[in-house]
């Protein structure tokens, strides 16, 4: 049995990774937010201690670590800007790094934090868990085992729309979150670069708060890919049956359904990095690129 403490227990993603670390047979000992509504905790692990303050948080570890209860990982579900440090803390207290998406908002954190992993020993693993489904597993092997010189064409649309609220939070703030193209896109970019390969060119066409749209080069594929927030965005037929998030991932015309499943990829995710088998920044690197690139494009003299 691992232990494991986590940052950012209130967030929205934090009940897929206290389910991933109670169904992987380990345990949560401590946990961190700065909201105190964490009744959530009482489903998985009501005995962990949890604290509101970064800094009395800090000193429960290292009075951990005296006591000789090694904590083996950190879980990391902060807001976005914030991850970089928290891996830091993570690493400088003698555990590894499990870290929500994205790893960090730009590709230079990443050289930073391998120099950390350099001098600790310790690692850092992303979620990227659309690696894990397996629709996304059969494109990829369909696409490995096909014609080498075969370009796909391919049109990925998500749509998940979102109230008043997130303009409000550190999600509206593109310093805070790396905007729509990071927050909501990075799963899928990484998808789009772990089947297709590498990125050959880029060209966005539309990026405003609720709204981006543009086309990737990648070795394999020519992909137009459209992401939104907004709700009038999703299809009407969509709509009229009182659906609030629409996704389309089509090749050559064929549509590939990977709607369902979603639930049990962290736990997936967290069985690999418990394997040995975890994706590590260089993994996370080439979305992380893509995304900064995106983001920046129209700031380009």
């Amino acid at each position: 049995m691992k232990n494991f403490t986590m940052i950012g227990v209130a967030g929205y993603i934090a009940p897929r990774h206290l389910a991933a670390i109670r169904d992987t047979g380990n345990t949560l000992v401590a946990a961190l937010d700065k909201s105190d509504t964490v009744g959530i905790m009482d489903s998985y692990f009501p005995q962990a201690d949890f604290f509101t303050e970064f800094e009395r948080f800090d000193r429960h570890l290292d009075k951990l670590k005296r006591q000789s209860r090694k904590i083996d990982f950190v879980s990391i579900c902060s807001p976005n800007y914030l991850h970089d440090s928290h891996i830091r803390f993570a690493l400088r207290h003698g555990a590894d790094a499990i870290c929500e998406k994205p790893l960090v908002l730009n590709p230079w954190n990443i050289d930073a934090l391998a120099e950390i992993e350099k001098e600790t020993g310790k690692k850092v693993f992303n979620i990227l868990q659309l690696r894990h489904h397996p629709a996304i597993i059969s494109l990829k092997e369909k696409v490995k085992n096909g014609p080498p010189d075969k370009i796909y064409d391919v049109n990925l649309t998500y749509i998940t729309s979102r109230g008043n609220w997130y303009h409000i939070s550190w999600k509206g703030d593109d310093s805070k979150s790396g905007g729509i193209t990071t927050n909501i896109g990075i799963h899928f970019f990484d998808m789009l670069i772990w089947v297709f390969g590498p990125v050959k060119g880029l060209e966005v066409y539309e990026l405003t708060n609720d709204t981006a749209s543009g086309y990737i080069e990648l070795e394999r594929a020519r992909v137009k890919w459209n992401l939104s927030i907004n709700y009038l965005n999703i299809p009407e037929e969509v709509r009229a049956k009182g659906k609030r998030t629409f996704r389309s991932l089509t090749m050559d015309g064929e549509e590939i359904e990977f709607s369902d499943g979603f639930t049990e990829l962290h736990t997936k995710s967290y069985q690999s990095i418990l394997e040995g088998n975890g994706f590590g920044l260089e993994e996370a690197r080439p979305s992380i690129s893509l995304a900064y690139q995106i983001r920046n494009y129209l700031k380009r003299p």
